[in-house]
């Protein structure tokens, strides 16, 4: 892993910060799983394709407002760029001014198969009519119900 370093005249990183190498991992993986070109990503979010080039070797941050657009695109959660990041991330140097981070409820190291199918078909679904509907069937099917827009278990 590079470590970060600033170019002394301008301040500039050096090398890529690895977040952004693996935002940018995450979404050509994403890409090529879609089946998506760079160009049609890149027209379908208002860039050029050499810009989802930066992106994807993360030569270039992706801004908050353009990683929504680029996760509503490829129908994935903007977390998906970031599942598992600490895994990725662990020996990169805290910046200035970086709180000590807190303990984080420790999830699986993998995740199933059948549950990233699941996810997956979930936001394929054609409209948020739809996917409501669908998540009120797998709740009523697993013996949850809704209350305020969150499953709870049954009494």
């Amino acid at each position: 892993m590079n470590k970060v370093t600033y170019d002394q005249d301008e301040g500039r990183r050096s090398h890529p910060d690895p977040v952004d190498v693996y935002v940018g991992k995450r979404l050509r993986t994403q890409r090529l799983h879609l089946r998506m070109s760079q160009e049609q990503l890149a027209q379908a979010v208002g860039v050029t394709f050499q810009q989802i080039q930066k992106y994807e070797r993360g030569a270039n941050r992706i801004s908050a407002s353009r990683l929504y657009d680029i996760a509503s695109v490829m129908g994935v959660p903007i977390n998906f760029f970031f599942d598992h990041i600490e895994d990725f991330i662990k020996d990169r140097p805290q910046g200035h001014g970086v709180a000590e981070p807190r303990p984080t409820f420790e999830a699986p190291s993998t995740v199933p198969t059948e549950q990233i199918n699941l996810v997956t078909a979930y936001w394929k679904l054609p409209s948020d009519d739809i996917r409501k509907k669908a998540l009120a069937l797998l709740c009523s099917m697993s013996g949850l119900k809704e209350k305020k827009g969150e499953p709870v278990p049954d009494d």
